[in-house]
């Protein structure tokens, strides 16, 4: 549910997704009632009662903790089968979904849904609105930043299962090595990045050839604002006052040659990670164990710090995160929402959250037990604190397209030449705004910049 993986997704997902999902929403938003059951409202005796009846239930993941999950909910509705299938990642995933949901049967009776992709799926009737089971009355049990991901039209769709509040990674041996104080804006980590590729050709700051869910990470966490939308209509501006904010100070990285040109999750990439060439991370909080796994030698050199800033303007956005979407198909509604609800605010939870998870919860998210936790492979530092204060500065205004998944297929034609200096990022940036006004507009929605 992390970056890696929508990174994947972005990458191999069809176009005929794309436009499958589109045609679909845009017939939900011209009179469709959203998905789920006739009944208005589903009770928790509702709920309790189908928790006594045999039945089996699927759920499509590829979540590595949620077969533990599972069993734990097994062990306590014992009446209760959870099939989980991991059905592939990202693209792979979507595709099977929507063309179970093309043929109005195959498909679970959960599936994980990442956040970016909710605004895309939720519409079209193919989930269930999660408040017809008075899961709405849970909000202030999870934080603004991830709950504002899972309602679109004032409907919810998931319980947020985990977070991805965005934190600088940086390699604190490697900043010892050059004399680097932890910038705290942007100037500073400009000024870092000259400094360590000054020191050594072969080091670099971080690394970027272009990816669209950091891209637009680091817009929302500059104030951007640049997709709009509501109901059939859009409007993209990817020349705000926020994303210009990033593309000056990011242009400058570029002209420079200060990012390393390897690709991300490459080997060369955990080899930098590792060595120290490569100096920092900007990414989700999940980015602490993909460096635990694919970097574990330089266990103890590394640290957190919040995301750098402008002028020391308090801002932060989120990378990655997901959680699990009740399918309209299911015929277990009942119990399925139950899963989910265990999955994101009971014992399921817990369980996710010793398999490295961030939570979503507020409650685990003010407890001392969390935020004291002292983290061996970051020196001892108590990360989550780090984290936690990310979440409380997400800039929560953001909106994702309701075709994102297309959006995400198009960044390396668009934006792409400009990590490569063909062409400036401001420019990349307009071209790929152009390319989303046009294929929004084919698909039927009405779009303006």
């Amino acid at each position: 549910m992390h970056s890696r993986h929508r990174g994947r997704m972005l990458r191999r997902v069809s176009l005929i997704l794309g436009a499958a999902v589109v045609a679909s929403t845009l017939a939900a938003c011209a009179g469709g009632t959203g998905g789920g059951s006739s009944a208005d409202h589903y009770t928790d005796a509702d709920i309790e009662a189908a928790l006594q009846e045999k039945t089996e239930i699927t759920v499509w993941t590829w979540s590595a903790s949620l077969p533990d999950v599972a069993k734990a909910f097994e062990e306590k509705y014992p009446e209760i089968t959870v099939n989980v299938e991991n059905v592939g990642t990202g693209g792979d995933h979507y595709n099977k979904l929507q063309n179970a949901i093309k043929a109005g049967k195959g498909a679970p009776d959960l599936a994980t849904i990442e956040y970016t992709v909710v605004p895309q799926f939720a519409p079209s009737g193919a989930l269930v609105d999660l408040s017809e089971f008075g899961f709405d009355a849970y909000e202030d049990q999870f934080t603004p930043a991830t709950w504002q991901n899972v309602n679109v039209d004032d409907k919810l769709y998931e319980l947020p299962l985990n977070a991805g509040p965005m934190a600088m990674f940086y390699n604190q041996a490697t900043f010892d090595k050059y004399g680097i104080e932890v910038p705290t804006t942007w100037d500073e980590y400009l000024e870092a990045a000259r400094k360590i590729h000054a020191a050594d050709p072969n080091a670099y700051i971080g690394a970027d050839t272009g990816n669209s869910g950091l891209t637009e990470s680091l817009i929302q966490a500059a104030g951007g604002h640049p997709f709009t939308v509501d109901g059939s209509d859009i409007s993209i501006d990817l020349a705000d006052e926020g994303t210009q904010k990033f593309t000056g100070f990011y242009q400058q990285m570029l002209d420079e040659g200060l990012l390393s040109p390897v690709s991300g999750w490459s080997p060369e990439w955990y080899a930098g990670l590792t060595d120290g060439s490569i100096a920092t991370l900007l990414s989700g909080a999940w980015m602490a164990g993909t460096l635990k796994s694919g970097a574990p030698d330089a266990a103890g050199d590394w640290r957190v710090a919040p995301l750098p800033t402008f002028d020391g303007e308090t801002g932060s956005a989120t990378n990655g995160g997901g959680s699990l979407a009740v399918m309209d198909q299911g015929k277990h509604q009942l119990v399925a929402a139950a899963f989910a609800r265990f999955a994101t605010l009971e014992e399921g939870a817990d369980i996710a959250l010793k398999s490295g998870s961030f939570p979503a919860r507020s409650s685990v998210l003010e407890s001392d037990d969390f935020l004291n936790t002292k983290d061996d492979y970051f020196g001892g530092q108590e990360v989550n604190k780090v984290f936690t204060d990310s979440l409380d500065a997400v800039n929560t205004d953001w909106q994702f397209l309701p075709y994102e998944l297309y959006a995400g297929t198009i960044f390396n034609d668009t934006v792409g030449p400009a990590f490569v200096g063909e062409i400036t990022l401001a420019d990349g940036l307009l071209a790929w705004q152009d390319a989303l006004l046009e294929y929004g507009a084919e698909q039927g929605f009405t779009v303006e910049k």
